[in-house]
């Protein structure tokens, strides 16, 4: 892996110096002719490139878009007390938070989804601490951490990660750590599933400091030990970023929070009120619902446990080994070959899957895949009929 930290300013564009920014072409677009490969199957495609669910959310949660009687007014920017609420009593009871670590609806505010914060995160910060220009991200992430750096014209900074995918806080450039803005960390990660030392990062992140960010929208599919949160380790310099769509299935719903330091959220909470920033008033009251009920996200930790396994025994019949992750539901997976886009495209070819190259993810993931294991049993089946057929 790699040893150093190295600065990718304006990696994530096409622009040229002296130009305007040109946005680069979005990362799933690159797989159009592999989708219509996979398209020309009976059955069609099988998409496992991207992690939107596919399963229902809970119903009664469904009910609540339509009898809220919230979409009429203006919705307040920082969340209703209701949602700030149910965010605060799901994380205690969820992570184990009590005492001096348990939030409160105070410490909590509203997202429209947890995307539009993270890309737009080092710009708010940037205006907050203008002497500070560089945004440290894990060298193997979701694209929108380096992309975010890159829209508020900051410097994109990669950590490396060891041998399994985990954040390496000991080879981030002291030069850098003094001109950092923030460190993202997520756990489980996308797209390798790894778990990494929270309590570390936030030690790390005071020590330098330096706010951490820490992206937990996978935290319901930690698979080795408990959920957790970096919040467990005080709430002190550090923000934790949470997210509905995977959890409940309500990626259409725009809906999630972040929560942590108490300036940090004060800060952002009045910065983005003047932006505009409000998550959908129905949306909040379907997440109050949601937060509510645990049921469904067990059901749903079955279905994507079993999907893993099936996946990964479709992966293995064809010579690829893909190790079952940490947390998460993505299989990410090395080619056989070193040669990841080959890989996708055979994918394609013999069984019509679609699969996300790593390089999407850093370029130290250029060998591997990542698999999506999103779609419904009956159409994983079809991938398992098609390679036995």
């Amino acid at each position: 892996m790699t040893e150093t930290v190295t600065e990718t300013e304006n990696s994530s564009s096409g622009s040229s110096p002296g130009e305007g920014f040109v946005p680069p072409p979005y990362p799933y677009d690159r797989l159009n002719n592999i989708k219509a490969t996979a398209a020309s199957h009976p059955g069609g495609a099988v998409d496992l490139s991207i992690g939107t669910p596919f399963d229902q959310p809970p119903p009664s949660v469904v009910e609540v878009f339509a009898s809220s009687k919230a979409e009429r007014s203006y919705p307040p920017s920082i969340g209703t007390i209701e949602f700030r609420q149910a965010a605060a009593d799901w994380l205690n009871d969820f992570a184990g938070l009590a005492g001096p670590t348990a939030l409160s609806p105070d410490g909590v505010r509203a997202t429209i989804g947890s995307k539009e914060f993270v890309a737009g995160l080092p710009h708010w910060l940037k205006l907050r601490t203008p002497s500070r220009d560089t945004v440290l991200y894990p060298a193997i992430s979701y694209p929108s951490y380096a992309m975010g750096a890159t829209l508020a014209g900051c410097r994109a900074v990669p950590v490396p990660v060891d041998e399994n995918w985990l954040l390496r806080i000991d080879a981030i450039d002291p030069a850098d750590a003094a001109r950092a803005l923030c460190l993202w960390v997520n756990t489980p990660g996308n797209p390798a599933g790894g778990l990494d030392d929270l309590e570390a990062v936030a030690r790390w992140g005071r020590a330098h400091s330096v706010p951490v960010v820490s992206d937990e929208c996978y935290i319901a599919f930690t698979w080795n030990g408990r959920p957790r949160t970096i919040l467990e380790f005080g709430h002190h310099g550090v923000l934790a970023v949470h997210s509905l769509s995977k959890r409940s299935n309500l990626a259409g719903a725009r809906s999630g929070f972040y929560a942590g330091d108490g300036e940090l959220i004060h800060y952002l909470g009045e910065v983005r009120k003047h932006a505009g920033f409000m998550a959908p008033g129905p949306s909040q009251a379907a997440g109050v619902v949601a937060l509510g009920d645990e049921s469904h996200v067990v059901q749903q930790q079955g279905r994507y446990l079993k999907r893993l396994e099936t996946m990964q025994a479709v992966l293995s019949k064809l010579g690829v080994v893909a190790p079952l992750p940490a947390g998460g539901f993505y299989l990410w997976a090395e080619a056989p070959d070193g040669d990841a886009w080959a890989l996708a495209e055979r994918l394609a070819t013999e069984v019509g899957a679609v699969v996300s190259p790593g390089e999407f993810y850093g370029p130290q993931g250029a060998s591997h895949i990542r698999v999506a294991v999103v779609q419904p049993d009956e159409r994983l089946q079809l991938l398992v009929d098609r390679l036995e057929g």
